[in-house]
């Protein structure tokens, strides 16, 4: 168990040299270029959800409408086969015979 131990402390107790770096880290940030690019593209993208937001509010305005007219005009198509079906009516028709079969006019 020392043993073990003692080569943990021998492997730890070495230094390992530390990585130089070979690449210009100028080289490899974005940089100004990069963060206009960014920044112009971070606004495309407000203003494409700004116009679609838009978009479907006018088309959720749009169905509200038509639905409201799709209704005036199934009220005033009921209200016209209701006087339709008001004029064909026959009062002469109401009067039964003794036999329970409406007399003929």
């Amino acid at each position: 168990m020392h043993e073990v131990f003692a080569a943990l402390v021998s492997a730890a107790a070495t230094p390992t040299p530390t990585p130089t770096l070979q690449v210009d880290p100028d080289l490899v940030t974005p940089g100004p270029v990069g963060f206009i690019v960014i920044a112009l593209i971070a606004i495309a993208v407000i203003l494409l959800i700004w116009d679609m937001m838009r978009r479907i509010r006018r088309g959720r305005v749009r169905a509200d409408i038509d639905d409201e007219l799709e209704a005036e005009e199934q009220a005033a198509r009921a209200a016209a086969a209701t006087e339709t079906d008001d004029e064909n009516i026959d009062p002469a028709a109401d009067v039964t015979d003794e036999d329970d079969t409406p007399a003929k006019g």
